[in-house]
């Protein structure tokens, strides 16, 4: 059957319900979403005069949840517009309207009882072959079908989104022994590449995956904490970045998801797997028991393992809590020559060999937390999976883990961590230093690692055919870790090129953050040199956390320091002549940005014949915040997009003051799809990925479409039409005004006034037609002026050390 999902009803409008429904309408699917009708009139609807017959208070739970939702921050919507896209209505009213829909997505209350009465109702409209799962998070999958029909079962399983919807990658995937096979290759297609996931395909066994590792990691610290007497901040120091999790590490992670939550699933584990080895790790020590108690649940009740308050000040001040006393204080420094080691190690695996062998406490609880974890993980294949690398997949999608317990395993060594997991003296409830026998069959066989890269694609070790599998789906994708050592025809400090093959070549960014300083200009100035000779087409990305946040302004402020400007202006000119490459190339240049694309890395992709951007960019030119203008070319790329919009015999003012303003309060958009409303993207000349892994491939198959094309050199533009004084007035008034009323400070003004004099074409008596040239000469002219500012070294001064704008 050629599925095609159009519209997708979501039953149940509660924190995910709501969240899901908007992750569908981001990728323009119709959505219907539907709730429970109010048993009871609230005061205000019965002062007006409504009765329970009323429309307004039927939907009144669902349409407060989606409100609730969209207002929510993290946004779940790409764009607000998108909430067009979902309906809403009652079980009781509306559900007959699921019979025009492709799938239906239960995702109501966690009792079996209630799913299980939904699904009967849910029989009565559906339409026989539609999509029909389940977001339950824990209740086994296959009790859901019981008195279904042979249809409903055929084409049901469970779909766990992990929450919040649109960021997290992570969706678990459960079938049943009636799952039909089709439905299953269909769900997870689509999820991959429709919606963005990291499908992870599970058995139907407590928790699934993702939370019955995620979660037995989380408790195994709560019973380390104790053994190794170590306070809050220091785990959350130990057990975050350095350690490849999130910023939130542990115990704040648990604050945010919530205590309450994080119990529930352990207490599950606990009863649903008898015969989970390690199950006493799922029973509470004391200090949480007593949390629950108190009712400290993290941040839905204000207090958790941390407490933001006011200090005599007025400011504010996040207290920590003492796990012995359950009493709250200010927060220990955490010092530690571990982590200090771990800070001059960039590679994650080379990282964890470091981490290992620390002499401190935080070398301590690195093993003590993972030579256990290796058993735990071991012991659960083939329970939870047949495939190990289904776990590792799990923790980073759902969890943020930079690589997953068996890809900490291979960076350790698997042969000789054995030894140490065996003598490891902290050992947690049930543990007994054994892993499973199927990773000392994978040593006998010679297969010294889980995972080896062969030409270019990952393969993983697979147990019922005792050798290397390539990973299902990862053929199609273009990993820049496992073609570098073989592929790279060119490289310097900050740059790699790569060949990508069919005649594309990939320009990698790999300084801090991606930061475009001198090494980065040489690197995309060979890269267009090369594929201009050698080759069809360049694509401009890279594997790292960010594309790129921008010039290294460390760089600028030394030249603007020693007032070395003709030494900068070199360096803006280069700056500028660089993105000019990048449009005016002989070549097709396609820019693939994602995460932070700031700054330089913003203008880079204005620049591009095509941008191919994953749909969490954060796109933006932000360099007000440090008291300058774009000068690499975003200045004049507005101006001339202004231009562009030029409709009888006058350029669009509005148009222009958007694009003012877009620059003079830095906005950065909070989703691929903000960036084209925004101005960064134009229609026709960009594209989103959703999925963040296919993203590098999708921009090489852009690069080969338009060399195929019979790619033309486009010719460098003299018909940019520009206000002039015109413009200035407007500039000039505008930006009197706001600082008259106190919004902006007078370095602010004189940005702005800068920033209007190069959008405006400068001084000129009336409308005139210019050429890129002259605008990019009159940008780099503005931005050596403000470098020369002393607020400006200030700004730039207070952005390398605090690590955020200064408004003086």
């Amino acid at each position: 059957m050629n599925r095609n999902i159009k519209k997708v009803a979501v039953l149940g409008s509660g924190v995910m319900g709501s969240r899901i429904a908007c992750h569908f309408a981001n990728i323009g699917v119709e959505v219907l979403l539907l709730d429970i009708a109010p048993k009871e009139l609230l005061p205000g609807e019965e002062a007006k005069g409504f009765t329970l017959t009323n429309p307004v208070v039927r939907n009144r739970i669902v349409n407060q949840s989606l409100e609730t939702a969209i207002k929510s921050n993290p946004a779940p919507l790409y764009s607000k517009s998108f909430a067009k896209r979902i309906s809403t209505g009652n079980f009781d009213d509306d559900m007959e309207k699921i019979a025009q829909v492709d799938w239906i997505i239960e995702v109501v209350v966690e009792r079996l009882d209630i799913k299980q009465s939904v699904f009967e109702r849910v029989e009565q409209f559906r339409k026989a072959g539609t999509l029909i799962t389940s977001n339950t998070s824990g209740i086994p999958i296959h009790l859901m079908t019981e008195g279904r029909s042979e249809d409903f079962k055929a084409h049901f399983c469970g779909t766990h989104f992990f929450n919040p919807p649109r960021y997290l990658q992570l969706l678990e995937i459960i079938p049943t022994a009636h799952t039909k096979a089709q439905v299953l290759t269909f769900l997870m297609d689509y999820a991959d590449k429709m919606l963005g996931k990291t499908v992870v395909l599970c058995k139907d066994t407590p928790a699934f995956i993702g939370n019955r590792v995620g979660v037995y990691s989380m408790l195994a610290l709560t019973h380390l904490v104790e053994k190794l007497n170590l306070s809050v901040e220091e785990v959350d120091k130990y057990t975050g970045p350095a350690m490849g999790h999130p910023k939130s590490a542990t115990f704040r992670t648990a604050d945010v998801v919530g205590l309450d939550t994080l119990v529930n699933v352990a207490k599950g584990l606990e009863q649903n797997a008898p015969s989970d080895e390690a199950k006493g790790v799922f029973q509470l020590p004391s200090f949480i028991s007593k949390m629950i108690e108190n009712k400290w649940l993290g941040e839905k009740t204000k207090k958790g393992f941390y407490q933001k308050v006011k200090d005599d000040q007025g400011g504010s001040e996040i207290l920590s809590l003492n796990l012995k006393t359950l009493e709250f204080g200010p927060q220990g420094k955490v010092k530690s020559s571990t982590l200090e080691a771990t800070k001059l190690v960039e590679d994650i695996r080379k990282r964890m060999k470091v981490y290992e062998q620390g002499t401190d406490q935080a070398g301590v609880l690195f093993r003590a937390m993972h030579y256990p974890l290796f058993e735990y993980v071991s012991n659960r294949v083939p329970e939870i999976t047949d495939e190990f690398f289904r776990i590792d997949d799990a923790m980073r999608a759902g969890f943020g883990w930079e690589i997953g317990p068996f890809e900490v395993w291979d960076a350790l060594g698997v042969r000789e961590t054995l030894t140490k997991i065996k003598a490891e003296e902290k050992r947690l409830p049930g543990q007994t230093g054994e892993v499973a026998s199927w990773v000392h069959e994978m040593l006998a066989a010679g297969c010294e690692r889980f995972y080896k890269v062969e030409n270019g694609v990952r393969h993983f070790y697979d147990l019922a055919s005792k050798s290397y599998k390539a990973i299902p789906g990862s053929e199609g994708l273009i990993v820049l870790d496992h073609i570098r050592d073989e592929k790279t025809i060119w490289k310097n400090a900050g740059v790699s090129i790569i060949d990508l093959g069919d005649g594309i070549i990939n320009c990698e960014f790999h300084t801090k953050m991606n930061t475009i300083g001198a090494d980065v200009i040489q690197g995309i100035n060979k890269a267009i040199d090369l594929a201009e000779k050698e080759y069809k087409g360049l694509v401009i990305s890279n594997d790292g956390k960010n594309f790129s946040a921008g010039a290294n302004i460390g760089m600028i402020f030394m030249m603007a320091v020693e007032q070395d400007y003709e030494e900068l202006n070199l360096a803006v000119r280069l700056f500028q002549n660089t993105a000019m490459r990048i449009r005016y190339s002989a070549i097709p240049v396609v820019v693939a940005p994602f995460q932070l694309t700031l700054g330089g890395g913003c203008e880079f992709s204005m620049h591009a014949d095509f941008v191919q951007l994953h749909a969490e960019t954060y796109m933006g030119l932000v360099e007000f915040g440090v008291g300058v203008i774009p000068g690499g070319g975003g200045s004049k790329e507005f101006a001339l997009r202004a231009s562009d919009d030029y409709k009888a015999d006058q350029i669009d003012q509005n148009f222009l003051k958007e694009r003012f303003l877009t620059i003079g309060q830095a906005k950065v958009s909070t989703s691929a799809v903000e960036a084209f409303e925004l101005g960064y993207l134009q229609t026709g000349k960009y594209a989103i990925s959703m999925n963040r892994a296919r993203l590098l491939a999708d921009a090489k198959t852009k690069a080969l479409a338009l060399a195929n094309a019979g790619y033309v050199q486009p010719v460098p533009r003299k018909d940019i039409r520009v206000l002039g004084n015109q413009g200035l007035g407007i500039v000039y008034v505008g930006a009197s005004s706001m600082e008259a009323g106190h919004y902006i400070s007078a370095h602010d003004r004189k940005i702005s006034e800068k920033l209007g004099w190069v959008m405006s074409g400068g001084d000129l008596s009336a409308p005139t037609e210019v050429s890129e040239q002259y605008l990019l000469d009159l940008e780099r002219k503005a931005f050596l002026e403000l470098c020369a500012e002393r607020k400006t070294l200030e700004r730039i001064q207070h952005m390398l050390t605090k690590g955020k704008p200064l408004r003086n």
